[in-house]
C-alpha cells in the first residue's frame, strides 16, 4: 500500500489542475471548451445527421443496487384508463362537464408521471464533487461542502450548457476485431496512440475523447456485474497523457471509465487523479453501438459532440442526452 500511495501521489502532483483557472474554479477541463472550440466543432457538421449516445432510462438497465444505485423507474400520476372512467373530472369546465354528461364521452384529460432514479444510474456525467481525496474534491474544495442537501461546490449544474465540442471516437473493439475488450483489460496510451494513427486522427485541446470497449454491447440485456464488476477500461497510467493532451471530457461505454479490478491498491485511482485533481469531465455508460455502426459505414470518427447535463443544483452527477452530430 505504501508504494501504491507513492504512485498515486506522484500522479496527482504530475497531473493536477488545481488553481490553473483560479481558486474558485468549478469547471475543471471544461474551461478548455472555448467559443473558438465550439466554432471548430460546428465546422464538422456536414451531413445533418444526429446519433444518440444515451442508453434508455428504464427498469431494464444495468444497476443491481451496488453503491445504492437502482435502475430508473417511471411512476404514473394519472393514466389513460383512469381518464376514461372519469378520474379527471376535476379538470373540466362546467361546459365540458355538461357535454360529457350529455354524450357519455370524456373531454380534456392528461397523462403525468414521476421519474425516480439515482443521478448516476444510466448514461451520465460525474460532477467534480463526486470524488474526494484526503478530505478534498477538485480544486481544493472541502469534502464537507458536499452535504445532504447537495454540494456547495463543484455541482454538476456547472457543466450545463457547456459540453459542446469536437468529439473524437476511439472504437477499440471494432479496431481489434472483437465484440468486446476483456474484463480487466487496461487500455494504455500505446493503444490510444496506435488507434489515432491508424485513423489519421489527432487530439486537440478541448476535445472530448469517446472510447468504445464493446462492453456495454456484450452485456446488454444480461448485465450481470456490469455495474461495478470486472471491466475493461483506461489504465491509471494514462492520466498524464490525458492531462498533457488537455482533453476536456472523456466518455466510455463502461460503468466507471477505468479498468476493474484496479491496477493498484487504491480504490478507483484514475478517478482520484483525473477527476479529483485534473478536473477532467468523466462520462460513463455512454451507448456507443449506433455510433460504431455509423462510423464504420461512413469512416467519420470526428464530429460535433453535444452532451449537456441537467442543471441539478449541487448534484454529484446527471443524466444526459448526448449526441454525435455529423
Amino acid at each position: 500500500m505504501t508504494n501504491d500511495l507513492e504512485v498515486i501521489e506522484n500522479y496527482i502532483q504530475r497531473c493536477t489542475n488545481w488553481g490553473r483557472w483560479g481558486p474558485n474554479d468549478q469547471l475543471g477541463t471544461v474551461n478548455l471548451i472555448t467559443p473558438e472550440k465550439i466554432r471548430e466543432a460546428a465546422t464538422l457538421v456536414k451531413l445533418g445527421k444526429t446519433i444518440s449516445l444515451t442508453m434508455p432510462y428504464d427498469e431494464h438497465g444495468p444497476q443491481t443496487g451496488y453503491l445504492g444505485r437502482a435502475n430508473p423507474h417511471l411512476y404514473q400520476l394519472t393514466s389513460g384508463p383512469g381518464y376514461l372512467v372519469g378520474e379527471q373530472e376535476r379538470v373540466e369546465t362546467q361546459t365540458l362537464a355538461d357535454w360529457r354528461s350529455s354524450t357519455g364521452q370524456p373531454t380534456a384529460g392528461y397523462y403525468d408521471d414521476v421519474l425516480v432514479m439515482p443521478t448516476q444510474s444510466g448514461t451520465q456525467w460525474d460532477a467534480l464533487c463526486h470524488f474526494f481525496w484526503r478530505g478534498h474534491m477538485y480544486n481544493g474544495h472541502p469534502a464537507a461542502d458536499a452535504g445532504t442537501a447537495g454540494s456547495r461546490s463543484n455541482g454538476v449544474q456547472n457543466y450545463t450548457g457547456k459540453i459542446i465540442t469536437r468529439g473524437v471516437f476511439v472504437d477499440l473493439a471494432d479496431h481489434r476485431g472483437v465484440d468486446s475488450l476483456k474484463p480487466g483489460y487496461a487500455i494504455t496510451t500505446d493503444d490510444l496512440d496506435e488507434y489515432l494513427a491508424a485513423k489519421n486522427l489527432d487530439i486537440r485541446p478541448g476535445d472530448a475523447l469517446i472510447i468504445r470497449t464493446g462492453f456495454m454491447s456484450a452485456r446488454r440485456g444480461n448485465w450481470g456485474d456490469y455495474a461495478g464488476g470486472a471491466s475493461p477500461g483506461l489504465s491509471l497510467h494514462t492520466a498524464p497523457w490525458l492531462r498533457d493532451k488537455d482533453i476536456a471530457a472523456i466518455a466510455t461505454d463502461t460503468w466507471g471509465i477505468e479498468v476493474l479490478p484496479n491496477e493498484i491498491d487504491v480504490w478507483q485511482p484514475l478517478h482520484v487523479v483525473s477527476l479529483a485533481h485534473t478536473g477532467l469531465a468523466f462520462g460513463e455508460m455512454f451507448d456507443l453501438d449506433a455510433l460504431s455502426a455509423d462510423s464504420k459505414a461512413d469512416e467519420i470518427y470526428e464530429f460535433m459532440f453535444s452532451a449537456s447535463p441537467l442543471p441539478l443544483t449541487g448534484a454529484s452527477g446527471s443524466p444526459v442526452s448526448a449526441l454525435a452530430i455529423k
